[in-house]
Protein backbone atom coordinates (compact mmCIF):
# COMPACT_ATOMS: atom_id res chain seq x y z
CA UNK A 1 0.00 0.00 0.00
CA UNK A 2 1.88 3.35 -1.12
CA UNK A 3 0.37 5.59 1.74
CA UNK A 4 1.51 3.19 4.13
CA UNK A 5 4.82 2.83 2.90
CA UNK A 6 4.65 7.08 2.30
CA UNK A 7 3.89 7.22 6.20
CA UNK A 8 6.99 4.33 7.07
CA UNK A 9 9.56 6.72 5.23
CA UNK A 10 8.43 10.04 6.96
CA UNK A 11 8.24 8.09 10.49
CA UNK A 12 12.20 7.18 10.09
CA UNK A 13 13.16 10.54 9.42
CA UNK A 14 11.01 11.49 13.12
CA UNK A 15 12.74 13.67 15.47
CA UNK A 16 12.00 11.69 18.22
CA UNK A 17 11.20 7.50 18.20
CA UNK A 18 8.57 5.90 21.41
CA UNK A 19 9.56 1.95 20.80
CA UNK A 20 8.01 -0.78 23.29
CA UNK A 21 7.42 -4.21 23.25
CA UNK A 22 4.06 -6.88 23.69
CA UNK A 23 4.09 -10.28 23.25
CA UNK A 24 2.70 -11.80 20.22
CA UNK A 25 2.13 -15.27 18.29
CA UNK A 26 2.61 -16.26 14.63
CA UNK A 27 1.21 -20.10 14.51
CA UNK A 28 2.61 -21.09 11.27
CA UNK A 29 6.30 -19.09 11.94
CA UNK A 30 8.95 -20.12 9.53
CA UNK A 31 12.11 -21.59 11.96
CA UNK A 32 15.48 -19.54 11.08
CA UNK A 33 17.76 -21.56 8.77
CA UNK A 34 20.18 -21.92 11.66
CA UNK A 35 17.48 -24.12 13.74
CA UNK A 36 17.24 -26.10 10.79
CA UNK A 37 13.33 -28.42 10.93
CA UNK A 38 11.84 -29.76 13.86
CA UNK A 39 10.20 -28.08 16.71
CA UNK A 40 10.35 -24.14 16.91
CA UNK A 41 9.24 -21.18 19.40
CA UNK A 42 5.81 -19.55 17.53
CA UNK A 43 5.99 -16.61 19.98
CA UNK A 44 7.46 -13.48 19.03
CA UNK A 45 7.28 -9.72 19.67
CA UNK A 46 4.92 -6.98 18.18
CA UNK A 47 6.99 -3.89 18.09
CA UNK A 48 5.02 -0.41 18.32
CA UNK A 49 6.49 2.77 17.46
CA UNK A 50 5.20 6.17 17.51
CA UNK A 51 7.96 8.58 15.21
CA UNK A 52 7.45 12.31 16.73
CA UNK A 53 8.38 15.10 13.96
CA UNK A 54 7.15 18.21 12.60
CA UNK A 55 3.97 18.06 14.54
CA UNK A 56 2.49 14.98 13.42
CA UNK A 57 3.05 11.45 15.42
CA UNK A 58 2.88 8.25 13.78
CA UNK A 59 2.35 4.86 15.10
CA UNK A 60 3.62 2.01 13.35
CA UNK A 61 3.59 -1.48 14.38
CA UNK A 62 6.25 -4.49 13.05
CA UNK A 63 5.67 -8.24 14.48
CA UNK A 64 8.47 -10.62 14.10
CA UNK A 65 11.59 -11.75 15.82
CA UNK A 66 13.13 -8.30 15.40
CA UNK A 67 12.91 -5.76 18.03
CA UNK A 68 13.07 -0.52 17.83
CA UNK A 69 17.44 10.50 16.28
CA UNK A 70 15.86 10.32 20.15
CA UNK A 71 14.82 6.92 21.30
CA UNK A 72 12.22 7.04 24.57
CA UNK A 73 12.09 3.33 26.04
CA UNK A 74 12.22 1.33 29.05
CA UNK A 75 14.98 -0.39 30.98
CA UNK A 76 14.62 -3.37 29.02
CA UNK A 77 17.65 -4.49 27.00
CA UNK A 78 15.46 -5.58 24.08
CA UNK A 79 14.27 -2.21 22.98
CA UNK A 80 17.70 -0.87 22.68
CA UNK A 81 18.61 -0.42 19.44
CA UNK A 82 21.96 -2.70 18.57
CA UNK A 83 24.29 -1.14 16.21
CA UNK A 84 21.71 1.98 15.20
CA UNK A 85 23.16 5.26 17.37
CA UNK A 86 20.29 6.96 18.96
CA UNK A 87 20.10 9.54 22.33
CA UNK A 88 19.07 7.33 24.62
CA UNK A 89 15.89 7.84 27.03
CA UNK A 90 14.50 5.74 29.64
CA UNK A 91 11.03 6.19 31.03
CA UNK A 92 10.91 7.84 34.39
CA UNK A 93 7.42 6.69 34.60
CA UNK A 94 9.04 3.14 34.89
CA UNK A 95 11.79 4.06 37.31
CA UNK A 96 8.23 5.52 39.76
CA UNK A 97 6.46 2.60 38.81
CA UNK A 98 9.22 0.46 40.85
CA UNK A 99 8.61 2.86 43.96
CA UNK A 100 5.10 2.47 43.66
CA UNK A 101 4.77 -1.16 43.60
CA UNK A 102 6.20 -1.38 47.23
CA UNK A 103 4.44 1.79 49.12
CA UNK A 104 2.67 -0.58 51.48
CA UNK A 105 6.00 -1.52 52.87
CA UNK A 106 8.00 1.20 52.66
CA UNK A 107 5.39 4.24 52.78
CA UNK A 108 8.04 7.13 54.05
CA UNK A 109 10.31 6.27 51.31
CA UNK A 110 7.99 5.79 48.43
CA UNK A 111 6.29 9.57 49.65
CA UNK A 112 9.51 11.15 49.04
CA UNK A 113 10.67 10.07 45.83
CA UNK A 114 7.04 9.91 44.70
CA UNK A 115 6.63 13.98 45.85
CA UNK A 116 10.31 14.98 44.17
CA UNK A 117 8.56 13.47 40.67
CA UNK A 118 5.44 15.04 41.04
CA UNK A 119 7.32 18.48 41.06
CA UNK A 120 8.86 17.39 38.08
CA UNK A 121 5.90 16.03 36.21
CA UNK A 122 3.89 19.69 36.88
CA UNK A 123 7.19 21.53 35.53
CA UNK A 124 6.67 19.34 32.39
CA UNK A 125 3.07 20.26 32.48
CA UNK A 126 3.41 24.30 32.90
CA UNK A 127 5.68 23.87 29.79
CA UNK A 128 3.20 22.04 27.66
CA UNK A 129 0.66 25.27 28.84
CA UNK A 130 3.04 27.91 28.03
CA UNK A 131 3.44 26.03 24.86
CA UNK A 132 6.67 26.45 25.06
CA UNK A 133 9.65 25.51 22.50
CA UNK A 134 11.90 22.57 22.76
CA UNK A 135 14.92 25.19 23.89
CA UNK A 136 12.16 26.82 26.52
CA UNK A 137 11.38 23.77 27.85
CA UNK A 138 15.32 22.25 28.25
CA UNK A 139 15.84 25.53 30.37
CA UNK A 140 12.65 25.53 32.70
CA UNK A 141 13.60 22.23 33.33
CA UNK A 142 17.19 23.08 34.17
CA UNK A 143 16.04 25.97 36.40
CA UNK A 144 13.01 24.11 37.93
CA UNK A 145 13.21 20.64 37.73
CA UNK A 146 17.42 20.10 37.70
CA UNK A 147 17.79 20.30 42.03
CA UNK A 148 14.65 18.09 42.35
CA UNK A 149 16.88 15.72 40.12
CA UNK A 150 20.46 16.24 42.06
CA UNK A 151 18.47 16.18 45.47
CA UNK A 152 16.80 13.07 44.06
CA UNK A 153 20.03 11.52 43.28
CA UNK A 154 21.91 12.47 46.57
CA UNK A 155 19.25 10.39 48.10
CA UNK A 156 19.29 7.21 46.73
CA UNK A 157 22.87 7.17 46.51
CA UNK A 158 22.72 7.88 50.67
CA UNK A 159 20.15 4.65 50.80
CA UNK A 160 23.07 2.75 49.59
CA UNK A 161 26.45 4.05 50.51
CA UNK A 162 24.96 4.21 54.27
CA UNK A 163 23.50 0.63 54.07
CA UNK A 164 20.02 2.53 55.13
CA UNK A 165 18.50 -0.16 52.68
CA UNK A 166 18.45 -4.09 51.79
CA UNK A 167 19.88 -4.28 48.50
CA UNK A 168 17.25 -6.96 47.78
CA UNK A 169 14.28 -5.34 49.52
CA UNK A 170 11.72 -4.54 47.27
CA UNK A 171 12.86 -0.51 47.86
CA UNK A 172 16.60 -1.36 47.33
CA UNK A 173 15.94 -2.80 44.00
CA UNK A 174 13.40 0.24 42.73
CA UNK A 175 16.49 1.90 43.79
CA UNK A 176 18.73 0.54 42.04
CA UNK A 177 16.70 0.36 38.76
CA UNK A 178 16.71 4.03 38.74
CA UNK A 179 20.37 4.25 39.45
CA UNK A 180 21.70 2.40 37.09
CA UNK A 181 19.92 4.55 34.31
CA UNK A 182 20.01 7.72 35.98
CA UNK A 183 21.08 9.27 32.71
CA UNK A 184 19.26 8.14 30.20
CA UNK A 185 16.02 8.92 32.86
CA UNK A 186 17.37 12.38 33.07
CA UNK A 187 17.92 13.08 29.00
CA UNK A 188 15.15 15.72 29.23
CA UNK A 189 17.57 17.72 31.67
CA UNK A 190 20.02 17.66 28.54
CA UNK A 191 18.21 17.20 25.41
CA UNK A 192 15.71 19.67 23.86
CA UNK A 193 12.20 17.67 23.08
CA UNK A 194 13.55 14.93 25.60
CA UNK A 195 10.02 13.65 26.78
CA UNK A 196 9.51 12.46 30.77
CA UNK A 197 8.06 9.03 29.87
CA UNK A 198 7.38 6.70 27.15
CA UNK A 199 3.38 6.91 28.06
CA UNK A 200 2.73 7.44 24.75
CA UNK A 201 3.77 4.20 22.86
CA UNK A 202 2.10 2.16 25.83
CA UNK A 203 -1.06 3.98 24.60
CA UNK A 204 -0.18 2.97 21.21
CA UNK A 205 0.51 -0.28 22.44
CA UNK A 206 -2.66 -1.03 23.26
CA UNK A 207 -4.04 -1.63 19.80
CA UNK A 208 -1.79 -4.19 19.56
CA UNK A 209 -2.40 -6.09 23.13
CA UNK A 210 -6.30 -5.45 22.23
CA UNK A 211 -5.79 -7.22 18.97
CA UNK A 212 -3.93 -9.89 20.85
CA UNK A 213 -6.76 -10.72 23.22
CA UNK A 214 -9.47 -10.62 20.02
CA UNK A 215 -7.64 -12.61 17.88
CA UNK A 216 -5.47 -14.62 20.15
CA UNK A 217 -2.33 -15.31 17.15
CA UNK A 218 -1.83 -14.72 13.43
CA UNK A 219 -1.72 -17.40 11.51
CA UNK A 220 1.31 -16.84 9.47
CA UNK A 221 4.28 -14.21 8.82
CA UNK A 222 1.91 -12.26 6.34
CA UNK A 223 -1.21 -12.69 8.53
CA UNK A 224 0.97 -10.60 10.98
CA UNK A 225 1.74 -7.72 8.20
CA UNK A 226 -0.74 -7.03 7.25
CA UNK A 227 -2.56 -6.67 11.23
CA UNK A 228 0.38 -4.34 11.97
CA UNK A 229 -0.55 -1.92 8.54
CA UNK A 230 -3.71 -1.68 9.41
CA UNK A 231 -3.19 -0.99 13.40
CA UNK A 232 -0.54 1.31 11.94
CA UNK A 233 -2.79 3.13 9.46
CA UNK A 234 -5.65 3.10 12.18
CA UNK A 235 -4.08 4.60 15.34
CA UNK A 236 -2.15 7.18 13.37
CA UNK A 237 -5.52 8.15 12.36
CA UNK A 238 -6.71 8.68 16.01
CA UNK A 239 -3.23 10.30 16.65
CA UNK A 240 -3.70 12.91 14.19
CA UNK A 241 -7.60 13.08 15.03
CA UNK A 242 -8.91 11.45 11.27
CA UNK A 243 -11.88 9.59 11.25
CA UNK A 244 -10.40 5.68 10.42
CA UNK A 245 -13.19 4.18 8.59
CA UNK A 246 -13.54 7.30 6.38
CA UNK A 247 -9.78 7.25 5.77
CA UNK A 248 -9.49 3.43 4.95
CA UNK A 249 -12.56 4.05 2.51
CA UNK A 250 -10.99 7.15 0.91
CA UNK A 251 -7.99 5.17 -0.03
CA UNK A 252 -10.17 2.63 -1.30
CA UNK A 253 -11.80 4.14 -3.68
CA UNK A 254 -9.20 6.43 -4.61
CA UNK A 255 -6.53 3.64 -4.93
CA UNK A 256 -5.05 4.56 -8.60
CA UNK A 257 -4.39 8.55 -7.20
CA UNK A 258 -3.28 7.10 -3.84
CA UNK A 259 -0.28 5.18 -6.04
CA UNK A 260 0.67 8.08 -7.89
CA UNK A 261 0.42 10.88 -5.06
CA UNK A 262 1.12 8.68 -1.81
CA UNK A 263 2.39 11.85 -0.17
CA UNK A 264 -0.95 13.64 -0.62
CA UNK A 265 -2.67 10.83 1.21
CA UNK A 266 -1.29 11.12 4.65
CA UNK A 267 -4.13 10.70 7.67
CA UNK A 268 -3.38 14.23 8.03
CA UNK A 269 -3.80 15.28 4.53
CA UNK A 270 -6.23 12.94 2.94
CA UNK A 271 -9.49 15.62 3.35
CA UNK A 272 -7.79 18.21 1.31
CA UNK A 273 -7.37 15.60 -1.44
CA UNK A 274 -10.51 14.72 -1.20
CA UNK A 275 -11.86 17.91 -1.77
CA UNK A 276 -9.27 18.28 -5.33
CA UNK A 277 -11.14 15.33 -6.27
CA UNK A 278 -14.21 16.52 -5.97
CA UNK A 279 -13.65 19.77 -7.28
CA UNK A 280 -11.61 18.95 -10.47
Amino acid sequence: MPAYWHLVRLAAAGDLLHNDDTTMRILDLEPPSADGPGPHRTGVFTSGIVSVGEGRRIALFFTGRKHAPLQMCDGLDRNLPGELETILGNCLAHGRRKFVEVVESFPEEVKRVLGDLKKVYKVDDEAKKLSLSDDERLQLHKERSGPVMEALKKWLDEQVEEKLVEPNSGLGQAIAYMRKRWEPLTLFLREPGAPLDNNLCERALKKAILHRRNAMFFKTENGARVGDLYMSLIHTCELNDANPFEYLVGLQRNAADVEAHPELWMPWSYRERLEQLAAS
